[in-house]
């Protein structure tokens, strides 16, 4: 038995199909703070969250030809804006620490007896401050719900990579939150 996808937002990607400005206006207001906050996710900064977000919505309008409705327009909206994300990340080239060289050991990570709560704007505020390559591994698997399998085919790395910067990431972000709660 196959599931269908229905999209409660038919009429206004059809209108979007034709051209209808007033329709893309409808469709970027459902959608731009959830995919903004994709984008700020993965670029790390708000700049570059908008440059994502705007490329995204034209490419998005320009090829709606291409959204077969096999999915959610939202799904596939959102998988457009982590592409350009990433792209955007790649293209800038901060701090990327993506080596394949580098080797887990599963049993490496044990997790500490009483880990303390943050609050989210000491994580926001630390998560801008990692590495990209840290910062987008850490938001394609906490935030966007891609397994280690994936995230290592998206982003052209190995699995071991892949758990190996997760890994790493989250001990730098509790590393700068602890240094903010110290010295902030």
């Amino acid at each position: 038995m196959e599931a269908n996808t229905v999209n409660i937002h038919a009429g206004l990607i059809a209108k979007c199909r034709e051209n209808d400005r007033s329709a893309q206006f409808e469709i970027y207001k459902l959608y731009n703070k959830a995919m903004f906050n994709t984008a700020l996710r993965i670029t790390g900064g708000q700049d570059d969250a908008e440059d994502v977000l705007q490329d995204a919505f034209v490419s998005a309008f320009q090829n709606l030809n291409s959204y077969r409705e096999d999915a959610s327009f939202g799904a596939w909206l959102k998988r457009i804006v982590i592409n350009k994300s990433l792209n955007h990340v790649q293209k800038a080239k901060k701090d990327l620490m993506l080596a394949e060289e580098i080797k887990e050991d599963a049993s490496e990570y044990e997790p500490e007896k009483s880990e303390p709560n943050y609050t989210v704007d000491q994580i926001k505020n630390a998560m801008k401050e990692l590495p990209s390559g840290f910062r987008t591994v850490l938001t394609l698997y906490l935030f966007e719900g891609y397994d280690h399998k994936e995230i290592s085919e998206i982003l052209g790395i190995t699995e071991s990579t892949s758990k190996s910067q997760y890994k790493r990431a989250k001990d730098k972000l509790k590393m700068i939150i602890k240094q903010e709660v110290n010295y902030g």
